[in-house]
């Protein structure tokens, strides 16, 4: 096991913050694992996950069970986890700019086209190390500006060769869920079975440059580019999804719970077992049915009120639902008796697999989300 710091660039005078990662297993060794956690600072379950995973990690480490390379960053964002607004954590949005931290990462197909459309060519395996090379050559040329654009820049740094990338979140309250993009779900199947995923939600570019789609978002915009310029000789077989991404939402934010940890720690050890990443001294068991199936983030209804009041669920994330179900009611005290509580229904049918947790909501304010099977949202897909 190898330890590395990465400073940011200090925000101000005194002040300097440190990314640590932890590097297991052969550097440069293939497969290549990157998992990090907490890059909403204020979602923990990651970060306990994490600690379990170390221990398993140093383990197979110091016996020699790892065949390729895992790099974990256990706290992905030092930015946000110093920002506390009258005892209250602020780990989504950088405090100085309103910027979400899982937001705005660099359209990497678009900054390195010209470099690599000249040399590629009919053979896969040269074109993915151009491609690395060239993402590498581009990220140690970017000069930040802020310390945020820093954090961002390490974090690729220490991702972007990587086969596979799991960035571990969390909802306000959830069930186990993931978002993918579409050519990275072959892939990543497995781990949801694994970790009894009971939803999936897959897109390709959900908008807003998260950090998950700049990494995978990269091999399918390099292949869409390929085509759109015609190049002879290159098939589009040639540039195959070299990295596939994801963010997995482990259940929501109070679920810091070493046994669920401990479970979801070692689910992801039997997905790198599955992955050739780890040599398990234990036969590796069959996996697991797939406890969902995987819907379309444009069928994902949010579902909002239509007035302020107490809000009171009637279902829990994890409930399978049908159009028309009362998911929650909005009650208002001040009210006369017929209109004194407003209930939410369900306008898709499927599985509530996150809700808010707060319990008074605003006009307009978000309830929950159900993960629909039928399409019907375009444009951007992400919340703020």
């Amino acid at each position: 096991m190898r330890r590395t710091e990465h400073d940011l660039l200090p925000s101000s005078l005194g002040s300097r913050k440190t990314l640590t990662a932890f590097h297991y297993g052969t550097a440069g060794a293939r497969p290549k694992v990157y998992i990090q956690a907490s890059l909403h600072a204020g979602e923990l379950p990651g970060m306990l996950v994490a600690h379990h995973l170390r221990v398993l990690l140093e383990a197979a480490d110091a016996a020699g069970e790892l065949r390729g390379e895992v790099v974990l960053v256990p706290a992905a964002n030092p930015i946000g986890l110093t920002q506390r607004l009258y005892h209250h954590p602020q780990g989504r949005f950088e405090l100085n700019t309103a910027e979400n931290f899982n937001r705005h990462y660099p359209a990497l197909a678009d900054a390195i086209w010209d470099a690599v459309q000249g040399p590629l060519s009919a053979d896969a395996e040269a074109n993915v190390t151009l491609v690395r090379a060239a993402v590498a050559d581009w990220l140690q040329a970017w000069q930040p500006e802020t310390e945020l654009q820093s954090m961002r820049r390490h974090l690729l740094l220490l991702a972007h060769d990587a086969d596979t990338v799991l960035d571990l979140h969390c909802d306000a309250e959830a069930t186990l869920h993931l978002y993918t993009e579409e050519p990275c779900w072959p892939a990543l199947e497995p781990l949801a079975r694994l970790l009894g995923c009971q939803a999936v939600l897959l897109a390709k570019d959900s908008g807003g440059g998260s950090f998950d789609e700049c990494l995978s978002g990269l091999w399918w915009r390099l292949r869409d580019r390929i085509l759109d310029a015609g190049l002879q000789g290159i098939p589009p077989e040639a540039l195959p999804q070299a990295c596939a991404s994801t963010t997995v939402e482990l259940r929501g934010e109070a679920d810091v719970d070493h046994a669920l940890a401990a479970q979801d720690a070692g689910a992801i050890m039997a997905y790198l077992a599955h992955l050739n990443v780890w040599r398990s001294p234990l036969p590796v068991a069959a996996l697991p049915a797939l406890a969902c199936k995987a819907t379309p983030l444009s069928g994902s209804q949010t579902l909002r009120s239509p007035l302020s009041g107490v809000l009171v669920f009637l279902a829990r994330p994890g409930a399978r639902l049908a159009v028309g179900d009362v998911v929650a009611e909005v009650i208002d005290p001040t009210a006369d008796a017929a209109s004194r509580v407003t209930p939410i229904r369900a306008e898709a049918a499927g599985v509530l697999y996150a809700t808010v947790s707060d319990r008074y909501v605003h006009a307009g304010g978000e309830v929950g989300k159900i993960a629909g099977a039928v399409p019907f949202r375009t444009g951007n897909l992400l919340g703020a």
